[in-house]
């Protein structure tokens, strides 16, 4: 049967006889009684009608569903069926699972969020409605949307909790993986792939990249891939797989850049400085700040001025949320005076860093300087980085490349910064944020 006549027909399962399979076999009149769970297990088929929804399972999942002509009508209903039995099986509640799906098709399109369903038979009724797109598979196009827009506070995603997308993949992709994947654990999801009908050898040639699972999973250690022969007969993956998204121990993508480090600022209150430039370092450091996710059980921020003496400004234990973080760099008070950078890194190793390094966090130092200082840097910095402290230099004007150099950690050429200027420093932001969560993924690896 052609797509055209699967897509004409699919409102009609009688005409169809045994070639259309009805999803969710439930009569849409079932009414919405207490007896939820019956009604529930009713609507995703008798086969699960004895297995228990999880219990202790925390997760905001989002089901990525292939929506494109590879799959066909008939089969984007399977999916959708089995997509509904694994909700049903997680046990989606206010304080369980909660779930949402994203379509991939030509265009990426997010069906429901987080926060729209919090019962399974909402859940089950939302999957039911789902209209097939059609298009190409860029299933890569969708993962990056997802991951980008999906978790957000807004709209629904919970502090704290593991975020999952599960891609369902039916064949191949027809763009690529590797980039979304990298978005993807940027932001600290973890990505599962369900493949369903692999490629045949004579397919293989349509493929771009036949290793595109291993490039998009949160990890490639087997864990966070999935397969199964076909759209029929999936009942039996139901339960292997729920399993798999509870096991939140297993979740090593939920730690990212943005809500794992612990970040803190040198800055250099000297008097050649001036009360004006010092204004535009304070505004540098807040742009960086603002890219991660501070909490209490998140990343932290702290910051030391330094001439030739140090002040702590604030500690990694002082603020928990981004606002007082915030607040706290806007009030610091130039001090002015001269410069001792290499004393400072002691200082701040000591006495900022101490009292986190056996922390779950990983430490970053970026020190802001506007020239030379009085005494040696490269012993307190070599220092620092044994202190597992991660060194990024940036220097202003008068600062020499050797001494900011000799502070970075290696490769030096990609933790030195430098401009003439101190209006420079604000398009530095993206390349130190960016440096930080690239070291913060090397040492994941």
């Amino acid at each position: 049967m052609s797509f055209a006549q699967q897509t004409v027909l699919c409102g009609n399962s009688t005409s169809l006889g045994m070639e259309f399979m009805p999803l969710f076999p439930v009569s849409v009149e079932l009414p919405y009684t207490a007896g939820t769970n019956n009604l529930v297990l009713e609507a995703v088929g008798r086969s699960v009608s004895t297995a228990r929804p999880a219990t202790d399972c925390k997760a905001d999942i989002a089901f990525l569903i292939d929506g494109s002509y590879n799959i066909g009508q008939r089969r984007f209903n399977l999916q959708k069926n089995f997509v509904g039995k694994v909700a049903v099986m997680l046990g989606i509640g206010t304080e369980g699972p909660h779930v949402g799906v994203v379509q991939a098709s030509e265009h990426p399109k997010i069906e429901f969020y987080l926060k729209n369903f919090t019962a399974a038979k909402e859940v089950l009724f939302a999957i039911k409605e789902l209209g097939f797109r059609g298009g190409n598979s860029n299933t890569g196009k969708a993962l990056k949307h997802a991951a980008q827009k999906f978790f957000s506070m807004e709209n629904g995603a919970r502090k704290g909790i593991p975020k999952i997308i599960v891609v369902f993949l039916d064949g191949w992709p027809s763009d690529d993986l590797e980039e979304a994947g990298i978005v993807a654990r940027e932001f600290g999801v973890n990505v599962f792939i369900v493949s369903v009908a692999k490629p045949t050898t004579e397919e293989l040639g349509m493929v771009q990249d036949i290793g595109f699972i291993d490039k998009a999973v949160c990890r490639n250690n087997g864990f966070f891939s999935y397969q199964m022969p076909s759209w029929f007969g999936t009942t039996k993956y139901v339960k292997p797989l729920v399993q798999k998204l509870c096991s939140h121990e297993q979740m090593l993508c939920s730690k990212t850049c943005y809500n794992s480090v612990n970040i803190g600022f040198l800055i250099d209150g000297s008097s050649s400085v001036g009360e004006s430039n010092f204004r535009l370092m304070l505004e540098f450091i807040s742009n960086v700040a603002k890219a991660f996710e501070i909490s209490d059980i998140g990343s932290k921020i702290a910051t030391v001025q330094f001439t030739y003496d140090q002040r702590t400004e604030f500690s990694f234990t002082d603020y928990t949320t981004k606002e007082k973080v915030l607040s706290a760099i806007r009030n610091i008070r130039y001090m002015s005076g001269g410069t001792a950078t290499g004393d400072a890194i002691s200082f701040t190793t000591r006495n900022v860093f101490g009292p986190v390094k056996d922390g779950a966090n990983k430490n970053f130092l970026v020190i802001l300087t506007d020239g030379q200082s009085y005494d040696d840097v490269r012993g307190p910095a070599v220092a620092a980085q044994k202190a597992g402290i991660t060194v990024f230099s940036v220097g202003v004007a008068w600062a020499p490349l050797d001494d900011l150099k000799d502070m970075a950690s290696e490769p030096r050429e990609s933790h030195t910064f430098f401009t003439r200027e101190f209006t420079g420093l604000e398009q530095m932001v993206p390349d130190v944020i960016r440096g930080i969560c690239k070291d913060f993924l090397d040492s994941k690896q």
